[in-house]
């Protein structure tokens, strides 16, 4: 063990509490993760030339389907989080489902549950349904980063004991060092990922529908795994068949259907998208 490890900064995972009311920094990122996201999901959808010339949204779109996603987040998150992670427990104890301010989300039930919801809002609209996972999956990164740091501030789903400098004693993770695991997924899953994102959008992949949204799913799968070697499993599950952690069995598949994705996207070519109406000719 090393002779040092990094002070953990106790921020207080409330930010301001009046009363009963309390505001979260877990319950900000997702605020603010929304609010980042639908900001620059606007000026991608505005952005015509990055569409070949012809967008097939507006920004108002980005606008009513804000709504949808946000709820699609939270619903699928909590409950790919029962399902996957503690069904015994929720099982048990019911009424503890909906209690969303203790933390309790999981990423792939989050991303499941977004997914219906965007792709029910773009048949709705007549909005090429690829192309509208494609806007989601520039933005998602910004959410997950937030999401991460939170979980840092939380001391939750901290990382395996290690002997690395840069370790942390998180205040309910026991004596012994740990690895910063939500610091590595903030920076694999949210800037990383982000990047590669947004150097494909400026290079013309929104013209090829699926193409930005399977790096997303194929590049998180990715991200994901890899931070697993270095994050605690939870308690309740532990290793799985062969050393496999709940998370790296879930994001296995995300790699299959990511790169196929990209793969059918480069096939069928680039795109001639139609202008949608506007706002006020929709009935």
């Amino acid at each position: 063990m090393p002779l040092f490890a990094l002070p953990f900064p106790m921020i207080d995972p409330v930010l301001i509490s009046v009363g009963p009311l309390s505001i979260r920094w877990y319950a900000l990122a997702y605020v603010g993760g929304i609010v980042a996201g639908w900001w620059l999901a606007r000026r991608v959808a505005a952005a015509k030339a990055y569409w070949g010339g012809v967008s097939p949204m507006q920004p108002e779109d980005i606008d009513d389907v804000i709504v949808w996603a946000a709820l699609g987040i939270v619903l699928g998150g909590r409950i790919g989080y029962v399902l996957f992670y503690n069904p015994a427990y929720f099982a048990a104890n019911p009424s503890e489902i909906l209690v969303l301010w203790r933390g309790g989300m999981s990423f792939h039930g989050g991303f499941l549950g977004t997914i219906l919801a965007l792709l029910l809002f773009a048949r709705s609209r007549g909005i090429p349904m690829l192309s509208m996972l494609d806007v989601a999956a520039i933005v998602t990164p910004i959410g997950l980063f937030l999401g991460r740091i939170a979980n840092f501030i939380n001391s939750e789903l901290w990382g395996r004991v290690t002997d690395v400098p840069w370790a942390f004693v998180f205040p309910n993770g026991g004596p012994l060092p740990r690895h910063a695991s939500q610091l590595y997924e903030g920076a694999l899953e949210g800037i990383v990922l982000f990047a590669i994102l947004v150097v494909m959008w400026r290079r013309g992949a929104l013209k090829y529908p699926g193409m930005i949204g399977g790096m997303f799913v194929g590049g998180y799968g990715i991200a994901r795994i890899v931070s697993e070697f270095f994050r605690e499993p939870d308690a309740h599950i532990g290793y799985l068949t062969g050393g496999l952690t709940m998370g790296m069995l879930l994001s296995i598949p995300m790699l299959i259907v990511g790169f196929g994705a990209i793969w059918i996207a480069k096939r069928r070519g680039v795109a001639k998208f139609k202008a949608p109406k506007i706002k006020n000719e929709r009935a």
